[in-house]
């Protein structure tokens, strides 16, 4: 999935292997990897491997698990690509900055409807009324955080950036807090009565997940997570400056990861991490993660230069609209078991889903690389 990179010209642009890398370990879990925490627990019995699994689960409500950083994380990845490589459109000739723009919207538009159809979300099939179609989706809000970031770093000054991104937090913060729209809001963070679901209810059109009153990919929170890519732009925009001093660059990095993971748990003392609400605490601590993630990958592959390992999930990062699309669209399980079912069959409890599921990775690795291999690159 393109990331931002289009928006200079290819002499200018700064690749870093880490970034790939660090967006193909993300993919990963949603190949399968998520599943193999669980099967490991019974063959081992082994108390990490059931932590594990659990942390392979969202969570229920408030809460944070390492399955909650997968989507915020990639929105902070575009985000960091978008602070590395693009700069405000007045520095473009007008033609040149026009077809910018052109590409942002068009780019928008595919992963909303991307999202669609990931979701199946036609209702009963096609042709399918307005009604039936869930429109909110996890390709939509990526669109959405990375376009509005874009439009910020194209048109406005860094300091302008910073304001809104804090505004967005405490706005946020101060509208679910303490405004009060019929019967939600006020401080209610329950799933039927925060003011998020009475936007939904009269402004979010077409169905809702599973028809629950509030979406979680709903409207209200598409806002903080702006944020995400914004903050991503911040750490980008920073890493380019200081590439020459690596070591800075490090322990810098790895400090603004601490102190945003101490003050996201500290406001979600008042204000809860919740994933569907996207709460403002929710998008500190998962930039937190995301930066001490980023910070650990930098090092150990573009520092260290140990770029064999990273290879494995760079060849995932650079399809991850593939990798995306294809984990609904295709059914690697039954393909995996169509292919491994004889040895699945005589495998002791564990390793059948060992097999299975290490199938299913193998499988959509293969084609990734068969892709890598020949330069395709499905971007949008």
């Amino acid at each position: 999935m393109s990331q931002g990179q289009e928006t200079i010209p290819s002499e200018k642009k700064k690749r870093l292997l880490s970034i790939d890398a660090l967006r193909g370990f993300d993919m990963f879990w949603i190949l399968g990897g998520e599943k193999l925490f669980a099967a490991f627990f019974i063959i081992t019995g082994w108390s990490f491997f059931h932590w594990g699994a659990e942390q392979m689960e969202h969570s229920v409500w408030h809460g944070f698990t390492a399955y909650d950083l997968i989507f915020p994380l990639f929105i902070f990845l575009s985000g960091v690509s978008l602070g590395i490589a693009a700069k405000p459109l007045s520095s473009y000739p007008p033609e040149k900055a026009k077809s910018i723009l052109h590409h942002g919207f068009k780019r928008l538009a595919l992963l909303i409807l991307f999202g669609v159809i990931y979701n199946h979300a036609w209702g009963r099939g096609i042709p399918a009324s307005v009604e039936d179609i869930r429109f909110a989706s996890v390709l939509g809000r990526i669109g959405i955080s990375w376009f509005v970031a874009a439009l910020l770093v194209w048109y406005v000054s860094e300091r302008t950036q910073w304001i809104v991104a804090i505004g967005i937090l405490v706005g946020y913060w101060i509208l679910l807090s303490f405004v009060t729209l019929g019967q939600y809001g006020g401080g209610d963070f329950t799933a039927s009565g925060a003011i998020n679901v009475w936007f939904d209810q009269h402004f979010l059109p077409g169905a809702t997940y599973r028809n629950l009153p509030l979406d979680p990919e709903g409207l209200l929170s598409n806002v903080t997570s702006i944020v995400n890519a914004l903050l991503g732009v911040f750490v980008g925009r920073y890493m380019i400056k200081h590439m020459q001093q690596p070591k800075k660059l490090i322990s810098s990095l790895a400090m603004v990861g601490l102190l945003l993971l101490a003050a996201g748990y500290a406001w979600g003392v008042i204000f809860p991490i919740n994933k569907t609400l996207w709460t403002s605490s929710f998008v500190l601590v998962t930039v937190g993660y995301s930066v001490l993630l980023l910070t650990l990958f930098y090092t150990l592959i573009d520092v260290m230069n140990t770029k064999l390992w990273a290879t494995f999930f760079a060849v995932i990062g650079m399809n991850s609209i593939i990798v995306y699309l294809g984990s609904s669209l295709i059914n690697w399980g039954y393909t995996s078991k169509s292919l491994f079912g004889g040895f699945i069959s005589v495998a002791p409890a564990g390793w059948q889903d060992v097999i299975l599921y290490g199938g299913m990775l193998l499988l959509q690795w293969l084609v990734l690389y068969w892709l890598y291999c020949r330069k395709i690159f499905v971007k949008v």
